[in-house]
């Protein structure tokens, strides 16, 4: 039986329905700036499914512990739970199936990352016996899988996008449907966003997140404007539990409350004399509590000179010094290349983001003693771009070469992998790369984004995309006119 339940209306005023199973099954983005009713949305989507699948909702801001009330979720304070509590406690949620919401908002957010990471492990780590459906709502998301390091601790960060990795890429065997709710787009990991099939988009402002939204509603750039346009509660949808092309929705009305919701507005009332004297005198009575004793002030101290004094000598590297030929720095270049090919070797490192590839390969230099030759982060970009796109020292030795590095430079750093993808196969007149092969060049695990972007390096005019008489894909280099051999057939 289809279990389709109502989230809203659409322009014409049709209710508009998601399919449960199909949610369950291919995930959920919700993005809106702040104010843009997307607390709202979630609030909606659980009460309308809770009798239908078991709930776990990650709140950082205590918006929805009033589902308790209404709809019976077990409320757990994460502040009053130790870590390893909060992992057993996981498992006997899976065990009796209750809904859950876990409330993150008396924690800091160091804490709130170690506590939600502890909470998704134990959810995803049990027996196989225990796999049950279960929609689980990630709030706030940007928090938990950020796209860039912040200023949170670097282990509680790695921890929690690594949770939130395996959530949305590998909960679905699991019966772990991921729906992560983020106020801006380009915060988001992109590995975590990726993994969504299904997406309900509200008002943003920030060109760069009205972009990708475009992008993922696959509509064209210039239509990323209407975003600005849409008001609050309003969402264009897009996916197969929902619909099959861009829909305008406007979301239904809840049965419970949120405490985060922003105070009304209120005239303030006329204050009496009395209490203004009492402000006023206040503010001007002296402190009630003895000032502390005052030190004599200490000659300047100079800290840049105690470091150096308390710093050992170094053991001397002579990997540390300039390679002083030609032979040298080719040496230090394959060094550098091999300590590449070991971090891209590790388990889902094609889908990691540079900045955390870059830091596992600075630790790897520091262990090969080549620590003060590596390269900065622009220029392991760079070698991380040919290294998805596999490009061997032959390929840089076409005469076309030049050319092809100076288009791959004049593109976003995210897509140059991609194109040198298309340039090494084109160059070797090799066949088109598969959409499988684009999308991991990307960084991404979605064959549908790997297609677009196709599309979108043809608008600027980077390449020619074109099929031949079986309809396989063939793509051209513009400029030289050098090709790929005939590919998959073009979806």
């Amino acid at each position: 039986m289809t279990v389709r339940i109502e989230i809203g209306a659409t322009a014409t005023g049709e209710a508009a329905t998601l399919d449960l199973e199909e949610l369950l099954a291919t995930r959920l983005l919700v993005q809106g700036n702040s104010g843009s009713g997307k607390s709202h949305l979630l609030r909606r989507l659980l009460e309308q499914s809770a009798p239908w699948v078991q709930q776990v909702v990650i709140d950082p801001e205590g918006d929805f512990v009033t589902l308790g009330d209404r709809f019976g979720h077990l409320v757990i304070d994460a502040a009053a739970s130790g870590v390893p509590g909060l992992k057993r406690a996981a498992e006997g949620i899976r065990q009796h199936r209750v809904s859950v919401v876990l409330n993150l908002e008396n924690l800091e957010v160091d804490s709130q990352l170690r506590h939600a990471a502890a909470f998704l492990d134990g959810l995803f780590n049990v027996e196989r016996d225990l796999w049950s459906p279960i929609l689980v709502v990630v709030d706030e998301a940007q928090l938990f899988a950020p796209a860039m390091g912040g200023d949170v601790a670097d282990d509680a960060r790695r921890t929690a996008l690594a949770a939130m990795t395996d959530l949305m890429c590998r909960g679905r065997k699991r019966g772990l449907a991921g729906v992560v709710a983020t106020q801006r787009l380009a915060k988001l990991a992109k590995n975590v966003a990726a993994e969504a099939s299904n997406f309900l988009m509200g008002r943003t402002f920030l060109d760069i997140d009205m972009a990708r939204a475009a992008d993922l509603l696959g509509m064209e750039r210039r239509q990323a404007e209407q975003f600005r346009d849409l008001a609050r509660g309003h969402f264009l949808a897009l996916g197969p539990a929902i619909t099959r092309r861009p829909l305008a929705v406007r979301i239904g009305a809840v049965e419970t409350g949120s405490r985060g919701a922003g105070p009304k507005l209120v005239a303030p009332p006329t204050a009496s004399e009395e209490a203004r004297e009492a402000i006023l005198k206040a503010a001007s009575a002296p402190d009630p509590r003895p000032a502390p004793p005052r030190r004599p002030s200490a000659p300047p101290v100079d800290i840049a000179a105690q470091l150096a004094a308390a710093r050992p000598a170094p053991v001397h590297d002579r990997a540390a010094e300039e390679p002083a030929t030609v032979e040298e720095r080719a040496e230090l270049e394959r060094k550098l290349a091999a300590l590449l090919r070991d971090v891209m070797a590790e388990p889902e490192a094609a889908y990691r983001q540079p900045a955390l590839l870059y830091g596992d390969f600075l630790v790897r230099c520091r262990i090969a003693r080549l620590g003060a030759r590596a390269p900065d982060l622009p220029a392991f970009r760079r070698m991380l771009a040919l290294a998805r796109a596999g490009v061997e020292e032959a390929a840089m030795e076409d005469p076309e070469w030049p050319a092809v590095a100076e288009q791959a430079a004049a593109l976003p750093e995210d897509t140059q992998g991609v194109y040198l993808l298309l340039a090494r196969a084109a160059l070797g007149a090799e066949p088109c790369p598969t959409d499988d092969d684009l999308a991991r060049a990307y960084g991404s695990r979605s064959a549908g984004r790997a297609r677009r972007l196709l599309t979108w390096l043809e608008e600027q005019g980077a390449i020619v995309c074109r099929t031949d008489g079986m309809g396989r894909r063939i793509v051209a280099l513009t400029g030289s006119g050098r090709e790929t051999a005939p590919g998959q057939v073009a979806a």
